[in-house]
């Protein structure tokens, strides 16, 4: 209603009709069941049954924590997209869902790793390890009935049918002896089972590596360890194996029936007997920060953490500072509006970029080689001189900072190419008119400008260096090795590559217990740097 319409309403006598309401947004308003809302059903009905059956795997694995963690994650899905309010968090939810998932999971399993002694001889529980030490030192039973066996397969697992009193059982290495009501039995052999399917004696005798798996195989009499197996020794008759081992749960102890030596458990997560000697199979236990002292503290990792610290904060701060001020040089001589050809020359100075960094890392170390016959840098650059590059300590850093820089540049090349072109001119007209020289310039223009928007890319560049675990792994593998102590570490590893040979990923004994303690030092290490160089960024924005 106008105004005039109002006022002449009002003279009239008659009150204005009331003011019309907000019109409500179709998202509240609707009730239908278009295609929106069977997508939006079908999606969910997606969502929920990966869900149950992760919540499902969880619970069947007693994983309590993740199956906790799923079932939130599922009730807090529902209820988001299944009302009207939240809109915000529609939007929010699914990333914040991965972030839970991929880093906050990750950070905190992590740290959980860290207080524990899990690594090898440690990566079970203490049941699962009573039952392997029990399967593992089995012996045939004295006058142990004799079974004659039909191998059987069921996938690519293999199990074994007997007739045993009288009744035909079947069962696999994960599948004890269990009832066979359906099998066919022949003369007390069984030649058929439901669901399973039988393997021919002449194709076991004739492949060697079935063979092998037959004489490997254990079936579990009953789901007790303690009461035996049937093995076989021939892949034709099998007999009642019992271990030597006998397990006290009440005195957590394992006693050796044949030697009388009695083993007791430890807080250390093993069988130990009085004379020090341990069973070889431990199991997992909460250790507190032992593996955080065992970093400082133990001789073996002590020493090398020491020198490792050090070489990868230069290593890092090296490769940045390097690669940028040549990148930055570079950038300044080809923004010269003067250099002709600029753009054939700029991609020509970008190439290394283009390459893998493996590869390129690869291609450097047959590069590097001592040998002048098969290292083209001896060859070429020292009249065939044998230097050892990559042999000795400090010629291998050296290689390292130079290799990275080669890898690098190009990058700070192009950040600083379009950093320069996007400073303003008035700025540094302006110090030119009040007599500023061309160094003058620089260090008081255009640097401050220029590191206000490179100084984030600049502390990324350095946390990536600081675990830049590629270059060297693919150049030198850590080494040269360190001769003062007896752990696999060398001279040019960095705590990410540190981290790797403890880890036990590349053979060897592991300890991911000490692994995941160093990563979280590496974490945190990385979070307090990155904090304070973006704080003194901040500062650099304040100021300009």
């Amino acid at each position: 209603m106008s105004t005039q319409q109002s006022f002449a309403a009002a003279i009239a006598g008659d009150s204005p009709p009331p003011p019309r309401r907000a019109r409500e947004s179709h998202a509240r308003s609707w009730n239908g069941f278009g295609v929106g809302f069977l997508a939006k059903l079908g999606l969910m009905a997606v969502i929920n049954a990966l869900g149950l059956a992760a919540v499902w795997s969880a619970f069947v694995n007693g994983a309590w924590v993740l199956l906790g963690a799923m079932v939130v994650l599922l009730v807090l899905a529902d209820w988001i997209y299944f009302t009207r309010r939240h809109v915000p968090l529609k939007y929010l939810f699914p990333g914040l869902a991965f972030l839970a998932v991929f880093q906050l999971f990750t950070i905190g399993y992590t740290g959980y790793v860290a207080l524990t002694n899990y690594g090898t001889g440690h990566n079970v529980s203490q049941e699962q390890a009573v039952d392997v030490l029990l399967s593992q030192n089995e012996k045939k039973v004295p006058d142990s009935p004799s079974f004659p066996l039909t191998i059987v397969r069921q996938g690519d697992a293999l199990g074994f049918a007997v007739v045993q009193g009288g009744a035909a059982k079947v069962g696999a290495a994960d599948q004890p002896l269990e009832l066979a009501a359906d099998a066919t039995v022949v003369d007390s052999v069984v030649t058929a089972v439901p669901g399973w399917e039988v393997v021919p004696k002449g194709q076991v005798l004739s492949d060697a590596v079935l063979a092998d798996e037959v004489l490997a195989l254990r079936v579990p009499l009953t789901d007790e360890a303690q009461d035996g197996s049937i093995r076989t020794g021939d892949a034709t008759i099998g007999a009642v194996y019992r271990s030597v081992l006998t397990y006290d749960a009440t005195a957590q102890t394992m006693t050796n029936t044949e030697t009388g030596v009695v083993y007791r458990a430890t807080d250390e997560g093993r069988f130990v007997a009085d004379d020090g000697t341990a069973l070889p199979v431990g199991w997992k236990v909460f250790v507190g920060l032992e593996n955080f002292g065992t970093a400082f503290t133990d001789d073996t990792y002590s020493g090398p953490l020491v020198k490792i610290v050090l070489w990868t904060f230069v290593f890092a701060l090296a490769s940045v500072v390097v690669s940028f001020f040549f990148g930055l040089v570079l950038a300044l001589l080809y923004n010269d509006p003067r250099v002709r050809g600029r753009a054939v020359l700029r991609t020509l100075f970008i190439l290394p970029y283009a390459f893998p960094a493996f590869l390129s890392a690869l291609l450097w170390r047959g590069m590097l080689n001592a040998n002048p016959d098969y290292g083209i840098v001896n060859q070429l650059f020292f009249f065939g001189a044998r230097i050892e590059w990559l042999d000795d300590p400090t010629l291998a850093k050296i290689s390292l900072v130079m290799v990275n820089l080669w890898l690098s540049y190009p990058y700070w090349f192009l950040v600083c190419t379009g950093a320069l072109q996007s400073l303003p001119d008035d700025v540094q007209e302006a110090a030119r008119i009040d007599g500023a020289g061309r160094w003058r310039t620089f260090r008081s223009i255009t640097l401050p400008l220029l590191l206000v928007s490179t100084a984030p890319l600049l502390i990324a560049s350095f946390a990536f260096n600081f675990n830049n675990f590629t270059l060297i792994y693919m150049l030198t593998g850590g080494g040269p090795r360190f001769t003062d102590t007896s752990a696999t570490l060398g001279h040019t590893d960095i705590l990410i590559s540190m981290v790797y040979q403890i880890s036990g990923v590349s053979g060897g004994r592991a300890d991911y217990g000490l692994a995941s303690a160093l990563s979280l030092i590496i974490f945190v290490v990385i979070g307090v740097i990155s904090a304070l160089m973006f704080r003194r960024t901040r500062q650099l924005e304040e100021v300009n």
